[in-house]
């Protein structure tokens, strides 16, 4: 459907629907409680599910059950305090506890792989940094699908959807620290600026200034043009200083309380079923699913489509278990082949990320409260009493996006992999503490960097290797190993050093945390080797149900997130991008579901 169609339909449909009174709450304790059938079932309750879920049950006439593999995200501070954001991965109870094959790359490491398994999903457990990419990576993403509606012109106002922009926590004057213009203030995401001053505060916006000739000022990253450094902008609820995750948002107490929406908890699926065919197409409107990881499987029925959110790694597991991707390699499982979909878990598309951190002299760094569990319970005290304080703060106060000059030598025998001429390379954030495991004593100053382009050939996949639905996917995040990756992560270490190196910390930067992190004057084999020592990911997974041309053998979604050579079956996480956005993933995860949530209700109006 053409996008002005879509916007036509859309329009119409969300004037048809009239305000129903709120009933009793409709989260389920246990499936024997579900209806035989409902319209739409979602797979997956997080960052894109929730969103769908919200959107479709705006009309009352429309019965939705969203089934999520986790638990409540309800009453875990955890999750709802956003410092506490690095201390809900890995091996907890709100984390899958993944871990990916050895990573040739990364020397052969084998690494955590943290996803949310609760309610919210990613967005209840990732650490809250809000960007949306470049304007180059959607219109880039509408290039190689064929649909302009992919473009930034026709997402911004998705963005905007979205978005609830809240004043800081500290309701500090933020004129000059973020464009309003590029926000929306009406959505049910809620984002902030950093809500408490930290000490480092001035020599960071000090040291851009001294390095202006290679740093510039952005008064706001996500503009569309995200090169220079800025505000941190995080998902917060400035006012009440809590997380806003999909499901503190999209699934706020009044929408859990509509009466057309069903939410089974700890309902993991295992796989779709097929009800029939259409001239040999295959009809899925079935899911399988257990409860609390043990039998007996339960199957439910939807009536007009089964939208799976299950995110980049779940979402081709139960492609593949449905017998949904390379035939070949199914039979070889003894898994019947229904829908011969190859690239169903290929083109794994993810972020490096490289850590350094240095002593510094001060005593007003956040690193005690992630090692005296007495200083913590006092500040959460703070934090329940007053909505203030440290604990308002996520990881970085600034963040900074970075271009590699088409110039380089890194680009003369590979092709440049970023998505456009006003797109970064990589991404710049300071912490003031330790990120990582703090030592007993000493303070500490952390800047991180993620190379946000990685080239052609760095890609990953996931995969199962039995019959059993449930086994651990296996995971190869396919990190650093494109020609160009190294040598862009290396140069964002570069501007590392250049940036710790300025005036602005003469008196502050004691030396390196770890005697092995390179120093200004070290040679490239130097930093290649700390690299591949050390880079991890920045779990930012996409492109394992990527969209590709409706009518083209290649890719796993046509660019409405229908399922290729099925009926019934919608995609919409971020495994649908066929690249990674130059930013975090969950911005432009909210906003494609947001679009996905048109795009089903003008189909549904158009098929009725």
């Amino acid at each position: 459907m053409p996008h002005s169609s879509l916007q036509t339909a859309t329009t119409v449909f969300l004037a048809s629907c009239v305000y129903f009174g709120l009933v009793q709450g409709i989260v389920l304790d246990n499936p024997g409680s579900l209806r035989a059938k409902y319209d739409y079932i979602i797979v997956g309750g997080g960052t894109a599910g929730n969103v769908v879920a919200n959107r479709l049950t705006e009309n009352p006439a429309v019965d939705v059950l969203l089934l999520e593999a986790g638990p409540t995200d309800a009453g875990v501070l955890e999750i709802e305090i956003p410092f506490l954001c690095t201390h809900t991965t890995p091996q907890t109870p709100w984390d899958w506890n993944y871990t990916t094959i050895p990573q040739p790359g990364l020397n052969g490491a084998s690494i955590s792989y943290p996803r949310g398994h609760v309610l919210g999903g990613t967005s209840s457990v990732n650490c809250l940094v809000y960007t949306r990419g470049s304007q180059a990576d959607f219109d880039r993403y509408a290039k190689v699908t064929g649909d302009e509606g992919w473009s930034w012109q026709n997402m911004l106002p998705y963005f905007k959807k979205s978005e609830k922009f809240t004043p800081p926590s500290d309701r500090h004057n933020t004129t000059g620290e973020f464009n309003p213009s590029v926000h929306g203030f009406n959505g049910f995401n809620s984002v902030s600026l950093p809500g408490a001053a930290t000490v480092i505060d001035n020599r960071v916006n000090l040291a851009i200034e001294q390095l202006r000739g290679e740093f510039v000022p952005n008064i706001d990253t996500n503009s569309g043009n995200p090169l220079g450094f800025g505000w941190s902008q995080a998902v917060i609820d400035g006012p009440s200083g809590t997380r806003s995750s999909s499901a503190a948002g999209y699934l706020s107490t009044s929408i859990r309380n509509r009466s057309n929406l069903h939410i089974l908890l700890n309902a993991q699926v295992s796989r779709l079923l097929t009800t029939g065919n259409e001239k040999g197409v295959p009809i899925f409107r079935k899911a399988e699913f257990r409860i609390n990881r043990e039998g007996p499987l339960q199957t439910v029925t939807a009536t007009r489509e089964v939208i799976v959110s299950a995110g980049s790694i779940n979402t081709p597991q139960i492609l593949l278990n449905s017998g949904i991707g390379n035939a070949g390699s199914l039979k070889s499982l003894g898994i019947p082949p229904l829908v011969d979909l190859s690239d169903v878990g290929e083109n794994l598309s993810d972020h490096p990320i490289i850590v350094f951190s240095w002593l510094v002299n001060s005593n007003e760094t956040y690193d005690a409260f992630n090692r005296n569990s007495t200083l913590q319970s006092e500040e959460i005290q703070i934090w329940k009493t007053t909505r203030e304080g440290v604990f308002v703060n996520g990881i970085a106060q600034h963040i900074g996006f970075v271009r590699v000059s088409d110039n380089s030598p890194i680009f003369h025998s590979s092709p440049n992999p970023s998505s456009g001429p006003n797109s970064p390379h990589f991404e710049i954030f300071v912490s003031n503490f330790l990120l990582g495991n703090p030592p007993p004593t000493g303070n500490f100053l952390s800047i991180s960097a993620i190379m946000l382009t990685p080239g052609p050939s760095a890609r990953g996949s996931v995969k199962i290797n039995s019959t059993n639905s449930f086994d651990v996917p296996i995971i190869d995040a396919g990190l650093l190993t494109d020609k160009t990756d190294v040598p862009l992560l290396r140069e964002a270490v570069r501007s590392i050093l250049r940036l710790s190196s300025a005036p602005a910390w003469s008196d502050y930067i004691i030396g390196p945390a770890d005697p092995s992190q390179p120093i200004i004057t070290s040679s490239d084999a130097e930093i290649d080797a700390f690299l591949r020592a050390n880079a991890r990911s920045a779990y930012h997974v996409v492109g394992t149900s990527s969209m590709s041309p409706k009518g083209m053998k290649t890719g796993v979604v046509d660019p409405d997130l229908r399922l290729k050579k099925a009926i019934g079956v919608r995609i919409v996480d971020a495994s649908v991008l066929p690249f990674a956005p130059a930013g975090h993933t969950q911005a432009a995860t909210y906003a494609l579901a947001e679009r996905a949530a048109d795009l089903i209700k003008a189909a549904n109006l158009v098929s009725s």
